[in-house]
């Protein structure tokens, strides 16, 4: 009598093949992605942790020295309940001035909310959420701030809560989410494959942060299933994992484009709370200098992967009145 198979890999490799037309392995033939921003462009530079006016200044007066393109920084991890309504007015005013897109970490934020599974030694693993429709109404209400003072770009960790605002962004009919604003999904949502990470392409990402220790044909089979650019982390400090690919951007250039090289040598969030101003203004120069060593490693052996300049069309730049 034939042995039957337990574990029947061809059978799964066919079931997927069915329901998605997608293939079942990662992409360890790392085809050349034919996608691009719509400046032409394979690659753009994101900086995490503007925490803040000061920090902001020094990042961008680094970048306009050295002459590197910030095209996407995150802003403001600490939290932006503590900015007075002046300074993230100025802020708002210094991305526009210079064509950078800001994307605005809104509160309350899973991280600070009375649940604390995702703090345990198990449930660290578990995906972020907005807790309740308490919750949601009071994150909705910080958008709307961010949005009257001009921002328009905004993280998100939850399914449901992206596929609500996005709703809200198409719908013409609800004209305070105005329909150019971009939303950005957290490396805290935990996607880790094509399935999910083209779910959220269809509940209305603008762009996902995998998680950051994907190999490189696990994120060539994301890039030939989704079609939004792809922000990856290049540099990450240890309490994230300490990942470090700041040599391979040129392979990703070539097979995960359009892609943001992200730059995160910044501590987590317990760590930003003892920082002063002038650490982290110092940090974010530092993230510029590291950028700079990117654009220069590319254009010196990669010359079919670019890197788009300043202020592409596209962005979303915050617009203030």
């Amino acid at each position: 009598m034939e042995k039957k198979r337990m574990w029947d890999f061809e059978e799964a490799e066919r079931l997927i093949r069915k329901v998605s037309g997608r293939r079942a392995r990662d992409r360890y033939d790392l085809p050349i992605s034919e996608k691009k921003f719509p400046d032409g462009a394979n690659a753009r530079i994101e900086i995490s942790g503007m925490e803040g006016l000061k920090v902001f200044e020094a990042t961008v007066e680094e970048a306009l020295e050295l002459d590197v393109p910030i095209h996407k920084v995150i802003f403001d991890v600490g939290g932006s309940f503590h900015r007075t309504k002046e300074e993230l007015i100025k802020v708002a005013e210094l991305a526009q001035e210079h064509k950078i897109e800001v994307i605005v970490v809104p509160e309350p934020r899973p991280t600070g909310d009375i649940g604390r599974q995702a703090a345990t030694p198990e449930g660290i693993i578990s995906g972020l959420r907005l807790r309740g429709m308490d919750m949601v109404k009071e994150h909705l209400a910080d958008i709307r701030k961010h949005i009257k003072l001009g921002y328009r770009g905004f993280l998100v960790w939850d399914e449901g809560v992206l596929a609500g605002l996005n709703e809200m962004r198409r719908r013409a009919d609800i004209p305070e989410i105005p329909r150019d604003i971009t939303f950005k999904v957290s490396i805290f949502a935990g996607a880790a494959n094509p399935w999910g990470v083209g779910i959220l392409e269809s509940l209305g990402a603008d762009t996902v942060n995998p998680v950051a220790d994907l190999t490189l044909p696990q994120l060539a089979s994301i890039r030939q299933a989704v079609d939004i650019p792809l922000d990856v982390h290049v540099f990450l400090w240890k309490s994230m994992g300490g990942f470090n690919q700041l040599f391979k951007v040129g392979e990703l250039g070539k097979v995960v484009s359009p892609v943001y090289f992200k730059i995160e040598p910044g501590p987590d969030f317990g760590m930003y709370s003892s920082w002063t101003e002038d650490a982290l203004a110092e940090c974010g120069r530092q993230k510029v200098r590291i950028a700079r060593n990117i654009i220069d490693l590319i254009e010196d052996n990669y010359p079919n992967v670019r890197v788009s300049r300043w202020g592409p069309k596209d962005l979303r730049v915050p617009q203030v009145r």
